[in-house]
């Protein structure tokens, strides 16, 4: 949050000092209640130490959803722009989002559309949100154009959940399984190692096994923990590199099981977007390019560019599509419908919807056989330790009794 120094008067006379405030217009207001008129008010420059550091996008989806609901009620309520964004930013509980809406009732304040005062803050509103914004000021439809963004982006926060939610149990489960075994072989096996010793017979394979796993998880521990973090930092860079990504996305969309569900929901995605941005006349270009940038899968994305080139050519849009295998045949056939008909927002429309209800049974499904699958190799890992153990104490106790 911004900080201010400012300079006024009260009726202890001239004061001066700073004040941390989401834009001037909340600072004035609340020097105003403390009975300071400003005389000056500027803004203190961010250094590295007061600078706000964000990662993506600072305002959560489900606070974003929520704003773009409440604007269209205003607005069709016949609110102005500004007033709404005022009523808003006072009322949200998102601290991002209220510095922004502040900042952008100045912008307005001084002239500025709306679509030009969300473009200042690329973090918050993407190219999509900007350029629906514009077309819906351009046609009149302002209200319109804002819940057709709440529903899309809605309906992807709703598909990224059960994403998330599909690829979590199996994350901790695996998370467990690593745990418990560690646990075993650094602070239970070492125990059982001397009396093996002792014993002096040849000890079954299993055991030996173990035995030797056991060893080298003791010394090298902490080579596992470099292994872990220098593949994730590995991971992270080539994903910001667009050749290594795109080997990245294809080898998530070739994945067994998981792969299928991705697909559904890149196009899910991918679909919803172009159809809000066709309803919102956005022009057709300039839409596919919007998609290309935002779809997050590059290999999706490099198909789309080609219909794109395809589609300036005066082709059909299904072209590169129908000849990729990321895309089912029941995709290409109704976009290709639609552009014969002229309906394909429509038709994008009920794509989307098809496969978002594929993402619902597909996650459900899912969790139905990874909870079996994952209790079962995580009985199998922990029974191979129990048995390594356990086998050469039965041939101990044989031993002593004869």
């Amino acid at each position: 949050m911004p900080k201010f120094t400012y300079t006024g008067r009260s009726t202890a006379g001239k004061q001066s000092g700073s004040i941390i405030s989401s834009s001037r217009r909340e600072a004035i207001v609340k020097l105003k209640e403390k009975g300071i008129r400003v005389m000056k008010l500027e803004v203190v420059p961010e250094s590295i130490f007061t600078k706000e550091i964000t990662i993506g996008n600072p305002v959560k989806l489900r606070d974003f959803v929520i704003f773009l609901r409440q604007f269209s009620t205003l607005i069709r309520a016949g609110i102005s722009v500004v007033d709404a964004a005022n009523v808003l930013a006072q009322q949200t509980s998102s601290k991002a989002l209220k510095r922004v809406l502040f900042d952008m009732e100045e912008e307005m304040k001084q002239g500025n559309p709306l679509s030009e005062a969300a473009a200042k803050h690329p973090k918050v509103f993407s190219t999509m949100f900007i350029n629906m914004i514009k077309a819906g000021e351009a046609s009149g439809a302002l209200d319109d154009t804002l819940d057709r963004l709440a529903t899309q982006f809605e309906k992807q926060h709703e598909t990224k959940q059960k994403i998330v939610s599909a690829l979590t149990y199996p994350a901790v489960l695996g998370v467990i399984a690593i745990g418990v075994v560690i646990f075993l072989l650094v602070g239970v096996v070492p125990t059982f190692v001397a009396m093996f010793s002792d014993f002096g017979a040849e000890l079954p394979l299993i055991t030996r096994f173990v035995l030797g796993a056991s060893e080298w998880m003791q010394g090298y521990w902490w080579l596992l923990i470099l292994i872990g973090l220098g593949f994730a930092v590995a991971l992270m860079g080539m994903k910001t590199q667009k050749q290594t990504k795109y080997y990245i996305d294809y080898a998530l969309l070739r994945m067994p099981i998981f792969g299928t569900l991705l697909q559904k929901a890149v196009i899910a995605k991918m679909t919803r977007t172009l159809s809000s941005l066709f309803s919102s006349s956005v022009p057709i270009l300039q839409a596919i390019s919007i998609v290309e940038k935002i779809v997050d899968n590059e290999v999706i994305s490099q198909v789309i560019s080609k219909s794109k080139i395809e589609l300036e050519k005066g082709e059909s849009l299904t072209g590169p599509m129908s000849e990729h295998w990321a895309f089912p045949p029941l995709v290409t056939q109704m976009i290709s419908i639609g552009e014969s008909t002229g309906s394909l927002d429509t038709m994008l429309e009920k794509i989307a919807e098809f496969y978002e209800k594929e993402v619902d049974y597909a996650t459900d499904r899912l969790k139905s056989l990874i909870e079996p699958l994952m209790i079962v190799v995580l009985a199998i890992i922990v029974g191979t330790i129990v048995a390594s153990i356990l086998v050469p104490m039965f041939d101990i106790f044989n031993h002593i009794q004869m």
